[in-house]
Protein backbone atom coordinates (compact mmCIF):
# COMPACT_ATOMS: atom_id res chain seq x y z
CA UNK A 1 0.00 0.00 0.00
CA UNK A 2 1.27 3.47 -0.91
CA UNK A 3 2.30 5.54 2.09
CA UNK A 4 -0.26 8.06 3.22
CA UNK A 5 0.34 11.77 2.73
CA UNK A 6 -0.27 14.54 5.26
CA UNK A 7 -0.31 18.24 4.41
CA UNK A 8 0.68 20.29 7.47
CA UNK A 9 0.59 24.09 7.59
CA UNK A 10 2.77 26.09 9.94
CA UNK A 11 5.23 23.20 9.70
CA UNK A 12 8.48 25.12 10.17
CA UNK A 13 8.33 25.14 13.95
CA UNK A 14 6.35 24.27 17.04
CA UNK A 15 3.39 21.91 16.90
CA UNK A 16 3.49 21.76 13.10
CA UNK A 17 7.10 20.63 13.04
CA UNK A 18 6.56 18.13 15.86
CA UNK A 19 3.59 16.65 13.99
CA UNK A 20 5.57 16.43 10.76
CA UNK A 21 8.40 14.60 12.50
CA UNK A 22 6.02 12.22 14.27
CA UNK A 23 4.13 11.27 11.11
CA UNK A 24 7.38 10.85 9.18
CA UNK A 25 8.55 8.45 11.88
CA UNK A 26 5.37 6.45 11.23
CA UNK A 27 6.05 6.17 7.51
CA UNK A 28 3.75 8.94 6.32
CA UNK A 29 4.93 11.27 3.62
CA UNK A 30 4.54 14.91 4.59
CA UNK A 31 4.00 18.14 2.67
CA UNK A 32 5.40 20.76 5.04
CA UNK A 33 3.82 24.16 4.42
CA UNK A 34 5.03 27.50 5.77
CA UNK A 35 5.48 31.09 4.63
CA UNK A 36 8.87 31.34 6.38
CA UNK A 37 11.08 29.79 3.74
CA UNK A 38 14.34 29.95 5.71
CA UNK A 39 12.82 28.31 8.78
CA UNK A 40 11.13 25.66 6.65
CA UNK A 41 14.36 24.85 4.83
CA UNK A 42 16.11 24.44 8.18
CA UNK A 43 13.29 22.29 9.60
CA UNK A 44 12.84 19.87 6.75
CA UNK A 45 16.29 18.35 7.05
CA UNK A 46 17.17 15.40 4.83
CA UNK A 47 14.10 13.21 5.28
CA UNK A 48 13.14 12.02 1.80
CA UNK A 49 9.52 11.58 2.87
CA UNK A 50 9.08 15.32 3.36
CA UNK A 51 8.83 18.15 0.84
CA UNK A 52 8.73 21.88 1.50
CA UNK A 53 6.09 24.17 0.00
CA UNK A 54 6.22 27.90 0.64
CA UNK A 55 2.76 29.37 1.07
CA UNK A 56 0.91 32.13 2.91
CA UNK A 57 -2.32 30.41 3.94
CA UNK A 58 -4.16 33.74 4.06
CA UNK A 59 -3.59 34.31 0.33
CA UNK A 60 -6.18 32.50 -1.84
CA UNK A 61 -3.90 32.39 -4.91
CA UNK A 62 -0.98 31.07 -2.86
CA UNK A 63 -3.18 28.36 -1.37
CA UNK A 64 -4.61 27.27 -4.71
CA UNK A 65 -1.14 26.95 -6.22
CA UNK A 66 0.15 25.09 -3.18
CA UNK A 67 -2.68 22.55 -3.21
CA UNK A 68 -2.05 21.78 -6.88
CA UNK A 69 1.71 21.48 -6.29
CA UNK A 70 1.27 19.11 -3.34
CA UNK A 71 -1.17 16.90 -5.23
CA UNK A 72 1.15 16.75 -8.23
CA UNK A 73 4.19 15.99 -6.07
CA UNK A 74 2.62 13.23 -3.97
CA UNK A 75 -0.33 12.06 -6.05
CA UNK A 76 -2.70 12.12 -3.09
CA UNK A 77 -3.57 13.82 0.21
CA UNK A 78 -4.89 11.71 3.08
CA UNK A 79 -4.83 14.24 5.92
CA UNK A 80 -4.74 18.01 6.18
CA UNK A 81 -3.54 19.56 9.44
CA UNK A 82 -4.49 23.24 9.57
CA UNK A 83 -1.96 24.39 12.13
CA UNK A 84 -0.69 27.77 10.84
CA UNK A 85 -1.58 30.61 13.16
CA UNK A 86 -0.53 33.93 14.61
CA UNK A 87 -0.82 35.20 18.18
CA UNK A 88 -1.40 38.94 18.44
CA UNK A 89 -2.88 39.90 21.79
CA UNK A 90 -4.17 43.24 23.08
CA UNK A 91 -7.03 44.97 24.87
CA UNK A 92 -10.33 45.37 23.01
CA UNK A 93 -9.96 49.16 22.98
CA UNK A 94 -6.52 48.91 21.41
CA UNK A 95 -7.39 46.25 18.82
CA UNK A 96 -7.84 48.17 15.60
CA UNK A 97 -9.25 46.61 12.46
CA UNK A 98 -5.77 46.00 11.05
CA UNK A 99 -4.87 43.81 14.05
CA UNK A 100 -8.25 42.06 13.87
CA UNK A 101 -7.78 41.22 10.19
CA UNK A 102 -4.14 40.19 10.67
CA UNK A 103 -5.27 37.53 13.13
CA UNK A 104 -8.42 36.45 11.30
CA UNK A 105 -6.86 36.09 7.87
CA UNK A 106 -4.33 33.50 9.05
CA UNK A 107 -6.12 31.79 11.94
CA UNK A 108 -9.59 31.47 10.37
CA UNK A 109 -9.44 32.41 6.69
CA UNK A 110 -6.38 30.19 6.27
CA UNK A 111 -8.16 27.14 7.66
CA UNK A 112 -11.10 27.74 5.33
CA UNK A 113 -8.92 28.31 2.26
CA UNK A 114 -6.61 25.30 2.75
CA UNK A 115 -9.52 22.99 3.57
CA UNK A 116 -11.42 24.09 0.49
CA UNK A 117 -8.41 23.84 -1.83
CA UNK A 118 -7.59 20.30 -0.71
CA UNK A 119 -11.19 19.07 -0.73
CA UNK A 120 -10.98 17.25 -4.10
CA UNK A 121 -7.95 15.25 -2.93
CA UNK A 122 -9.58 14.47 0.42
CA UNK A 123 -12.70 13.21 -1.34
CA UNK A 124 -10.52 10.87 -3.38
CA UNK A 125 -8.79 9.48 -0.29
CA UNK A 126 -11.77 9.73 2.09
CA UNK A 127 -9.32 11.56 4.27
CA UNK A 128 -9.16 13.63 7.44
CA UNK A 129 -9.13 17.30 8.36
CA UNK A 130 -7.56 18.23 11.69
CA UNK A 131 -7.90 21.90 12.57
CA UNK A 132 -5.82 23.40 15.37
CA UNK A 133 -7.79 25.87 17.45
CA UNK A 134 -6.95 26.76 21.05
CA UNK A 135 -8.28 26.64 24.57
CA UNK A 136 -8.87 30.35 23.94
CA UNK A 137 -11.65 29.33 21.54
CA UNK A 138 -13.44 27.49 24.36
CA UNK A 139 -13.06 29.94 27.23
CA UNK A 140 -12.76 33.71 27.17
CA UNK A 141 -9.71 35.52 28.44
CA UNK A 142 -8.48 39.08 28.53
CA UNK A 143 -6.44 40.45 25.63
CA UNK A 144 -7.68 37.80 23.19
CA UNK A 145 -10.62 39.46 21.48
CA UNK A 146 -9.21 38.69 18.01
CA UNK A 147 -7.24 35.53 18.80
CA UNK A 148 -9.94 33.86 20.89
CA UNK A 149 -12.67 34.77 18.43
CA UNK A 150 -10.64 33.40 15.51
CA UNK A 151 -10.14 30.10 17.34
CA UNK A 152 -13.82 29.86 18.28
CA UNK A 153 -14.51 30.30 14.58
CA UNK A 154 -12.18 27.39 13.78
CA UNK A 155 -14.14 25.19 16.20
CA UNK A 156 -17.45 25.99 14.51
CA UNK A 157 -15.92 25.66 11.04
CA UNK A 158 -14.76 22.16 12.02
CA UNK A 159 -18.30 21.19 12.99
CA UNK A 160 -19.65 22.57 9.73
CA UNK A 161 -17.08 20.53 7.83
CA UNK A 162 -17.95 17.36 9.73
CA UNK A 163 -21.66 17.82 9.10
CA UNK A 164 -21.30 18.44 5.38
CA UNK A 165 -18.33 16.31 4.38
CA UNK A 166 -19.14 13.09 6.19
CA UNK A 167 -21.09 11.78 3.21
CA UNK A 168 -17.81 11.84 1.27
CA UNK A 169 -16.03 9.84 3.97
CA UNK A 170 -14.11 12.91 5.14
CA UNK A 171 -13.65 13.29 8.88
CA UNK A 172 -13.15 16.74 10.45
CA UNK A 173 -11.95 17.21 14.01
CA UNK A 174 -10.41 19.97 16.07
CA UNK A 175 -7.63 20.08 18.65
CA UNK A 176 -7.65 22.85 21.26
CA UNK A 177 -4.21 22.99 22.86
CA UNK A 178 -3.86 24.56 26.24
CA UNK A 179 -0.60 26.23 27.21
CA UNK A 180 2.19 24.52 25.31
CA UNK A 181 5.87 25.26 25.70
CA UNK A 182 6.45 26.51 22.17
CA UNK A 183 8.68 29.41 21.17
CA UNK A 184 5.52 31.36 20.30
CA UNK A 185 4.07 30.84 23.78
CA UNK A 186 7.30 31.61 25.56
CA UNK A 187 7.58 34.85 23.58
CA UNK A 188 4.30 36.16 25.01
CA UNK A 189 4.12 34.48 28.43
CA UNK A 190 5.88 36.29 31.27
CA UNK A 191 7.07 34.36 34.33
CA UNK A 192 3.98 35.55 36.20
CA UNK A 193 1.78 34.07 33.46
CA UNK A 194 3.73 30.81 33.50
CA UNK A 195 3.31 30.55 37.28
CA UNK A 196 -0.41 31.35 37.06
CA UNK A 197 -0.95 28.64 34.43
CA UNK A 198 0.93 26.18 36.61
CA UNK A 199 -1.50 26.87 39.45
CA UNK A 200 -4.61 26.70 37.24
CA UNK A 201 -3.81 23.50 35.29
CA UNK A 202 -4.61 20.26 37.13
CA UNK A 203 -1.48 18.59 35.72
CA UNK A 204 0.56 21.58 37.00
CA UNK A 205 2.57 22.06 33.82
CA UNK A 206 2.59 23.20 30.24
CA UNK A 207 2.12 20.60 27.54
CA UNK A 208 4.77 19.70 25.01
CA UNK A 209 4.65 19.99 21.25
CA UNK A 210 4.99 16.21 20.95
CA UNK A 211 1.99 15.60 23.21
CA UNK A 212 -0.19 17.71 20.93
CA UNK A 213 1.32 16.01 17.88
CA UNK A 214 0.28 12.61 19.27
CA UNK A 215 -3.35 13.79 19.44
CA UNK A 216 -3.17 15.10 15.89
CA UNK A 217 -1.62 11.88 14.61
CA UNK A 218 -4.42 9.85 16.18
CA UNK A 219 -7.12 11.94 14.49
CA UNK A 220 -5.32 11.58 11.15
CA UNK A 221 -5.11 7.81 11.52
CA UNK A 222 -7.42 4.92 10.77
CA UNK A 223 -7.68 4.36 14.53
CA UNK A 224 -10.00 7.40 14.55
CA UNK A 225 -12.09 6.16 11.62
CA UNK A 226 -15.41 6.74 13.43
CA UNK A 227 -14.46 10.05 15.05
CA UNK A 228 -15.66 13.26 13.41
CA UNK A 229 -17.03 16.63 14.48
CA UNK A 230 -15.18 16.44 17.78
CA UNK A 231 -13.29 19.10 19.73
CA UNK A 232 -10.44 17.70 21.82
CA UNK A 233 -8.97 19.97 24.49
CA UNK A 234 -5.39 18.82 24.97
CA UNK A 235 -4.79 21.09 27.92
CA UNK A 236 -3.83 19.23 31.08
CA UNK A 237 -7.39 19.62 32.36
CA UNK A 238 -7.39 23.42 32.19
CA UNK A 239 -10.73 23.86 30.41
CA UNK A 240 -12.49 21.29 32.60
CA UNK A 241 -11.73 23.01 35.90
CA UNK A 242 -13.48 26.35 35.42
CA UNK A 243 -12.47 28.53 38.34
CA UNK A 244 -9.63 26.63 39.95
CA UNK A 245 -8.29 28.78 42.78
CA UNK A 246 -5.01 27.41 44.16
CA UNK A 247 -6.25 28.05 47.72
CA UNK A 248 -9.10 25.60 47.15
CA UNK A 249 -6.87 22.75 45.96
CA UNK A 250 -6.49 21.23 49.43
Amino acid sequence: MENKVALITGAARGIGLATSQLLLSRDWRVAMIDRDGDALDAAIGTDKGAKAFYCDVSDPDDVSEMAVAVTEAFGRIDAVVNNAGVADFGPIGETDFARWRRVMKTNLDGVFLVSQATLPALKESRGALVNIASISGLRASTLRVAYGTSKAGVIQLTRQQAAELGEFGIRANCICPGPVRTKLAMAVHSQDIIDAYHDAIPLNRYGTETEIAECIAFLCSDQASYVTGQVLAADGGFEATGVGLPALRR
